[in-house]
């Protein structure tokens, strides 16, 4: 039994869900509109401000996109309500961020700077403070979207064991290694 597809999905006053019937789910709030494709086995109803998701039978492929699809939709709503961020520091010496628009620009210790461009459905901010890390946040409605393009960034330098140096999610914990012992 799935516990997360069967809890309902409350929906906050100013958002609209329409279901089309190619099962194509279209969800309108404050910060924007989302949509999202359903499998056609799994429907969905709207009742009194309530979103509830339900499968035909117990195959285990109903079972998995069951609370596949509720989550899919609970972000879609928390998303045009609240939206979503992912914040990065970077660690090292000289390592800088900046952004003019959607053009991030990074110097992660290469003997290049780092340019890369957002998808116009994110926005971006960079913090650079004297004695803490650069901050880069990204933010937006689309979960999916804001969690790839971290990653992303998070790829273009990914944090060593050894001295901690690369892109971090902030708060992000790093097994560090001890060097080598002199002999």
């Amino acid at each position: 039994m799935s516990r997360i597809g069967n809890a309902p999905i409350n929906l906050p006053s100013g958002v609209e869900v329409t279901v089309s019937p190619s099962n194509l789910v279209t969800v309108k709030g404050a910060k924007g509109t989302l949509h999202q494709q359903i499998d056609p086995d799994i429907e969905v109803k709207i009742e009194d401000g309530v979103l509830t998701v339900s499968r035909p039978t117990d195959q285990k492929r109903h079972r998995a996109m069951h609370g596949l699809y509720r989550s899919l939709l609970y972000n879609c709503v928390v998303g045009v309500t609240e939206g979503f961020s992912k914040e990065l520091e970077l660690y090292g010496v000289g390592f800088r961020a900046s952004n003019q628009g959607q053009l991030l620009e990074l110097m992660l210790g290469y003997s290049h700077p780092v340019y890369f461009y957002l998808p116009d459905d994110l926005t971006i901010e960079t913090q650079m403070e004297k004695g803490k890390a650069p901050l880069v946040k990204i933010s937006g409605i689309d979960k999916q979207l804001v969690g790839q393009v971290a990653a992303k960034i998070r790829s273009f330098r990914k944090p060593e064991p050894y001295k901690g140096k690369g892109v971090r999610y902030k708060g992000e914990e790093i097994r560090r290694k001890a060097g080598k012992t002199a002999g």
